[in-house]
């Protein structure tokens, strides 16, 4: 494995531990200033996965995910992190809670992150996205 890759698995598993800390201001450190973000979904059905591109949105996005979202307990599981130069891809489960509803849900994921110079520029997350909308809004 070339140096690059184990600097992007370092940043990677230092952003899993820091999203685990609940901090979104520390978790927002770890990004550029400017993002290349996507989660994809619906923002008129799941309002915190809508377009960013900065690292105060980053903070913005972790703030309400954490004001809407409870994690269950080991969520998210990862299941693989696999780094190839300055890219990786972190897959897995979330187990969480709709504070609003109180609904349950559990997706799959698949997180690419893109690390340069020692900070995360990008964030794609790919996620079961109707299911997390119906844990939101039941109808």
């Amino acid at each position: 494995m070339e140096h690059g890759s184990e600097s992007t698995r370092s940043a990677v598993q230092l952003f899993l531990a820091r999203f685990g800390e609940g901090d979104p201001e520390r978790v927002a450190d770890l990004f550029a200033e400017t993002v290349d973000w996507l989660i994809v979904g619906d923002p008129a059905a799941v309002p915190w996965v809508r377009a960013r591109s900065t690292r105060a949105d980053v903070a913005a996005h972790f703030r309400e995910l954490g004001e809407n979202v409870t994690q269950s307990a080991g969520s998210p599981a990862v299941e693989a992190v696999l780094a190839d130069g300055r890219d990786a891809v972190v897959t897995g489960v979330i187990d969480a809670t709709v504070r609003g509803t109180g609904l349950p849900f559990r997706t799959p994921f698949a997180l690419r992150l893109t690390v340069e110079d020692g900070l995360l520029t990008r964030f794609h997350l790919y996620e079961d996205s109707l299911t997390v909308a119906r844990a939101v809004s039941p109808s």
